[in-house]
């Protein structure tokens, strides 16, 4: 099965992040302890991992459903659509 949320988006450059400075809603909070840090690939928000206490990629996920973020972490690129489920 072919995800067509991860085709759509494949040679796309990717939105400019809302944050370089790590999670946005963890800042917003006044809070640091993320995991990793994923980016949202419609809008550019930052939002820590489902393994970080608040999982704000999910919590984005679930109030725009937008459906592709990618790792935001140095050196990996690998994507994830929320909707079908699967690593791209």
């Amino acid at each position: 099965m072919t995800c067509e949320h991860l085709v759509k988006i494949a040679d796309l450059p990717d939105p400019a992040p809302q944050s370089t400075d790590g999670c946005v809603g963890c800042l917003a909070e006044g809070r640091h302890d993320w995991v990793h840090l994923r980016l949202c690939l419609d809008c550019g928000y930052v939002g820590c991992c489902d393994s970080s206490p608040r999982k704000h990629a999910s919590l984005h996920f679930g109030e725009t459903a937008h459906p592709v973020m990618r790792s935001f972490e140095p050196h990996e690129s690998w994507r994830w659509c929320f909707v079908d489920e699967t690593v791209g």
